[in-house]
């Protein structure tokens, strides 16, 4: 399975993550300065509201977290200490979704919007909602690293659910597939919750009851509009970059006459196999692209135009209504009527 991450040196985050990340070191009495060497992000970026950051810049923060203090919180502090309001339209989006089912959804969704160095799933069984954390990261990063960076993304989902929930729903159990770490015992203390190790999977799972409850700040409109800004955000970041973006960029330059791959390539001066290959590096295919394309371009028109529902199928290439209904309930989720509501 392919899970679409940043690539290492995109710089389209805000610093959020290594200001407060800075500022815990600082508390510990370690300089920016050192906390911030090699990072490529000087002290008064920090401050700066239009500063764009990588990943690769923040996991090089992270390093130094690791080298320069000897409490082994540190990741579990950062988690909590950021709030989904730090998190911009993404953050609003979560916070205003309809249930907390939708939070879930959403959280996964949008996910590339929030200095996401790993990759994470969401499912729900029949008694359980369960985050799932693949061994999926940017940089391939050392042991160490990834279980900071492990360590610091079970603290910020705990936090994030208490936030949008406007209570605390505390998790059932937490999974993580390394051996227990030599400060095992405060994992219990910052997550709330029994915690396992050597286990098949990392995972934070909740009751499913919690699934259909209310967020305390929740409301339609507001959702729809933040929801639509994300989408919108999500499109410009693909765009924006590698192969995928030329791809990305070409398709939707194209409506109603879709490239196919050979003709992509050809444009892009390279072989179909090494655009293959490329696009696989970033964690996407020809096709998932294609029916990015096609899903935003459905969206748009259904939103936007009141053309009829064989038009729009015309214009994205199907045959009939109802192979156009099938695909679109496959992208979204929902139904040409209900995306026009």
């Amino acid at each position: 399975m392919h899970y679409t991450l940043p690539l290492p040196d995109e710089r389209i985050y805000a610093p959020y993550k290594i200001n407060e990340l800075v500022k815990i070191l600082e508390e510990e009495g370690i300089p920016r300065s050192a906390s911030l060497q090699g990072s490529g992000v000087n002290i008064h970026d920090l401050e700066d509201p239009f500063t764009l950051t990588s990943m690769r810049q923040y996991m090089t923060v992270c390093t130094n977290a690791l080298a320069l203090s000897n409490d082994p919180a540190i990741p579990f502090k950062l988690g909590s200490r950021l709030r989904v309001s730090a998190y911009g339209m993404y953050g609003y989006a979560l916070l205003s979704c309809l249930s907390i089912r939708d939070y879930f959804r959403l959280a996964t969704k949008y996910r590339r919007l929030a200095t996401p160095p790993m990759a994470i799933e969401w499912s729900e069984t029949e008694d359980h909602a369960v985050w799932a954390f693949p061994d999926v990261f940017v940089l391939n990063p050392s042991l160490p690293l990834r279980q900071f960076l492990m360590e610091q993304q079970f603290s910020l989902n705990v936090t994030h659910l208490q936030d949008v929930a406007g209570t605390h729903y505390w998790p059932l159990q937490a999974r993580f597939t390394y051996p227990a770490p030599a400060h095992g015992s405060i994992y219990e203390a910052h997550l709330n919750c029994p915690c396992l190790f050597d286990q098949p999977r990392s995972e934070l799972i909740y009751d499913r009851m919690i699934l259909d409850q209310k967020p305390a700040m929740a409301h339609a409109l507001t959702s729809t509009l933040m929801q639509d800004t994300c989408d919108r955000l999500i499109g410009q970041t693909k765009i924006a970059t590698g192969t995928s973006g030329s791809v990305y960029r070409i398709v939707m330059e194209r409506p109603g006459n879709f490239p196919d791959m050979e003709e992509v390539a050809d444009m892009l001066n390279m072989t179909v196999r090494t655009l293959r290959r490329r696009l696989d590096t970033e964690g996407t295919s020809f096709q998932k692209i294609t029916d990015d394309v096609r899903s935003t371009l459905a969206c748009e028109y259904l939103k936007t135009t009141k053309l009829s529902i064989l038009d729009i199928a015309m214009l994205l290439g199907f045959s009939d209504g109802a192979g156009f209904r099938k695909a679109l309930k496959r992208w979204t989720g929902m139904s040409p009527s209900e995306i026009r509501r």
